[in-house]
Protein backbone atom coordinates (compact mmCIF):
# COMPACT_ATOMS: atom_id res chain seq x y z
CA UNK A 1 0.00 0.00 0.00
CA UNK A 2 1.33 3.40 -0.96
CA UNK A 3 1.85 6.16 1.57
CA UNK A 4 0.33 8.68 -0.81
CA UNK A 5 -3.30 9.27 -1.66
CA UNK A 6 -3.82 8.85 -5.42
CA UNK A 7 -6.29 10.90 -7.44
CA UNK A 8 -7.02 9.86 -11.04
CA UNK A 9 -8.67 12.24 -13.51
CA UNK A 10 -10.39 10.38 -16.32
CA UNK A 11 -11.71 11.40 -19.74
CA UNK A 12 -12.13 9.66 -23.09
CA UNK A 13 -8.68 9.45 -24.65
CA UNK A 14 -6.42 11.11 -22.05
CA UNK A 15 -5.28 13.99 -24.27
CA UNK A 16 -7.46 16.98 -23.26
CA UNK A 17 -9.56 17.13 -20.11
CA UNK A 18 -7.91 14.52 -17.91
CA UNK A 19 -4.32 15.76 -18.41
CA UNK A 20 -5.53 19.34 -17.88
CA UNK A 21 -7.21 18.20 -14.66
CA UNK A 22 -4.10 16.29 -13.60
CA UNK A 23 -1.79 19.30 -14.10
CA UNK A 24 -4.14 21.78 -12.43
CA UNK A 25 -4.99 19.54 -9.46
CA UNK A 26 -1.32 18.73 -8.92
CA UNK A 27 -0.64 22.49 -8.86
CA UNK A 28 -3.39 23.10 -6.29
CA UNK A 29 -2.20 20.23 -4.08
CA UNK A 30 1.34 21.61 -4.22
CA UNK A 31 0.08 25.09 -3.30
CA UNK A 32 -1.67 23.61 -0.25
CA UNK A 33 1.53 21.83 0.82
CA UNK A 34 0.06 18.40 0.08
CA UNK A 35 2.24 17.50 -2.89
CA UNK A 36 4.19 14.95 -0.87
CA UNK A 37 0.99 13.25 0.34
CA UNK A 38 -1.12 13.28 -2.83
CA UNK A 39 -0.30 11.89 -6.26
CA UNK A 40 -2.37 13.06 -9.22
CA UNK A 41 -2.48 11.03 -12.42
CA UNK A 42 -4.69 10.88 -15.51
CA UNK A 43 -6.00 8.25 -17.87
CA UNK A 44 -8.75 7.55 -20.37
CA UNK A 45 -11.61 5.08 -20.59
CA UNK A 46 -10.57 4.35 -24.18
CA UNK A 47 -7.28 3.55 -25.85
CA UNK A 48 -8.19 5.42 -29.05
CA UNK A 49 -5.51 8.07 -28.42
CA UNK A 50 -2.93 5.57 -27.10
CA UNK A 51 0.60 7.01 -27.00
CA UNK A 52 -0.41 10.52 -28.09
CA UNK A 53 0.83 13.65 -26.29
CA UNK A 54 -1.46 16.23 -24.72
CA UNK A 55 -3.56 18.00 -27.35
CA UNK A 56 -1.73 21.18 -28.49
CA UNK A 57 -4.87 23.25 -27.83
CA UNK A 58 -4.89 22.05 -24.20
CA UNK A 59 -1.17 22.83 -23.92
CA UNK A 60 -1.84 26.35 -25.21
CA UNK A 61 -4.52 27.16 -22.63
CA UNK A 62 -2.45 25.60 -19.85
CA UNK A 63 0.51 27.81 -20.80
CA UNK A 64 -1.73 30.88 -21.03
CA UNK A 65 -2.94 30.19 -17.46
CA UNK A 66 0.58 29.85 -16.10
CA UNK A 67 0.94 26.06 -15.94
CA UNK A 68 3.62 25.89 -18.64
CA UNK A 69 6.33 24.63 -16.32
CA UNK A 70 4.03 21.89 -15.04
CA UNK A 71 3.17 20.32 -18.40
CA UNK A 72 4.90 16.93 -18.62
CA UNK A 73 7.04 16.52 -21.72
CA UNK A 74 6.50 12.78 -21.74
CA UNK A 75 2.70 12.49 -21.51
CA UNK A 76 1.62 9.15 -22.98
CA UNK A 77 -2.14 8.91 -23.51
CA UNK A 78 -3.51 5.58 -22.36
CA UNK A 79 -6.51 3.68 -21.11
CA UNK A 80 -6.62 3.20 -17.33
CA UNK A 81 -4.68 0.10 -16.31
CA UNK A 82 -5.34 -2.53 -13.65
CA UNK A 83 -2.35 -1.26 -11.69
CA UNK A 84 -3.72 2.30 -11.77
CA UNK A 85 -7.14 1.07 -10.68
CA UNK A 86 -5.64 -0.81 -7.74
CA UNK A 87 -3.60 2.13 -6.44
CA UNK A 88 -6.18 4.90 -7.00
CA UNK A 89 -8.11 6.27 -4.03
CA UNK A 90 -10.33 8.77 -5.87
CA UNK A 91 -11.43 8.53 -9.50
CA UNK A 92 -12.62 11.79 -11.10
CA UNK A 93 -14.36 11.19 -14.43
CA UNK A 94 -15.08 14.36 -16.38
CA UNK A 95 -18.53 13.33 -17.63
CA UNK A 96 -21.36 10.94 -16.82
CA UNK A 97 -20.40 8.89 -19.87
CA UNK A 98 -16.82 8.58 -18.56
CA UNK A 99 -18.21 7.64 -15.16
CA UNK A 100 -20.33 4.82 -16.59
CA UNK A 101 -17.49 3.50 -18.77
CA UNK A 102 -15.04 3.69 -15.87
CA UNK A 103 -17.35 1.88 -13.45
CA UNK A 104 -17.66 -0.98 -15.97
CA UNK A 105 -13.86 -1.35 -15.77
CA UNK A 106 -13.66 -1.25 -11.98
CA UNK A 107 -14.17 -4.05 -9.50
CA UNK A 108 -17.29 -3.61 -7.38
CA UNK A 109 -15.26 -2.60 -4.31
CA UNK A 110 -13.72 0.38 -6.14
CA UNK A 111 -16.91 1.87 -7.61
CA UNK A 112 -17.70 3.91 -4.50
CA UNK A 113 -14.43 5.82 -5.06
CA UNK A 114 -15.79 7.33 -8.30
CA UNK A 115 -17.08 10.89 -8.13
CA UNK A 116 -17.63 13.14 -11.10
CA UNK A 117 -15.11 15.96 -11.23
CA UNK A 118 -17.68 18.76 -11.08
CA UNK A 119 -19.70 17.07 -8.31
CA UNK A 120 -17.42 18.86 -5.82
CA UNK A 121 -18.63 22.31 -6.97
CA UNK A 122 -20.96 23.56 -4.21
CA UNK A 123 -22.59 25.99 -6.66
CA UNK A 124 -23.89 23.18 -8.87
CA UNK A 125 -27.03 21.28 -7.93
CA UNK A 126 -26.57 17.61 -7.08
CA UNK A 127 -28.05 15.77 -10.08
CA UNK A 128 -30.59 13.02 -9.67
CA UNK A 129 -29.32 9.49 -10.42
CA UNK A 130 -29.27 9.01 -14.18
CA UNK A 131 -29.01 12.77 -14.77
CA UNK A 132 -25.33 13.18 -13.90
CA UNK A 133 -24.73 14.54 -17.39
CA UNK A 134 -26.13 17.84 -16.06
CA UNK A 135 -22.72 18.45 -14.46
CA UNK A 136 -20.52 17.20 -17.30
CA UNK A 137 -17.31 19.11 -17.89
CA UNK A 138 -17.49 20.63 -21.36
CA UNK A 139 -15.90 18.62 -24.19
CA UNK A 140 -13.50 20.95 -26.00
CA UNK A 141 -12.34 18.39 -28.59
CA UNK A 142 -14.61 19.51 -31.44
CA UNK A 143 -14.36 23.18 -30.55
CA UNK A 144 -11.72 25.83 -30.66
CA UNK A 145 -9.91 28.10 -28.27
CA UNK A 146 -13.14 29.19 -26.57
CA UNK A 147 -14.16 25.62 -25.67
CA UNK A 148 -10.71 24.92 -24.22
CA UNK A 149 -10.99 28.09 -22.16
CA UNK A 150 -14.40 27.01 -20.84
CA UNK A 151 -12.96 23.58 -19.97
CA UNK A 152 -9.98 25.04 -18.09
CA UNK A 153 -12.31 27.50 -16.30
CA UNK A 154 -14.46 24.59 -15.11
CA UNK A 155 -11.41 22.56 -14.04
CA UNK A 156 -9.87 25.47 -12.12
CA UNK A 157 -13.17 26.40 -10.48
CA UNK A 158 -13.62 22.98 -8.92
CA UNK A 159 -9.98 22.15 -8.10
CA UNK A 160 -9.88 23.90 -4.68
CA UNK A 161 -12.99 22.00 -3.54
CA UNK A 162 -11.43 18.67 -4.54
CA UNK A 163 -8.25 19.63 -2.66
CA UNK A 164 -10.32 20.49 0.43
CA UNK A 165 -12.18 17.17 0.25
CA UNK A 166 -8.99 15.12 -0.16
CA UNK A 167 -7.31 17.08 2.67
CA UNK A 168 -10.23 16.05 4.92
CA UNK A 169 -9.72 12.40 3.90
CA UNK A 170 -6.05 12.64 4.92
CA UNK A 171 -6.85 13.92 8.42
Amino acid sequence: MSDTYTVMTVCTGNICRSPMGEIILRHFFEERGLGDRVTVESSGVSDEEWSHPIDPRAVRVLRERGYGDEIPRDHFAHRISRDEIERTDLFLPMTASHMRALKRQLPEAKRSQVQMYRSFDPDLPKPKPGREDEIDLVDPWYGGQHEFEVAIDQIEQVAPYIVDWVADQLN
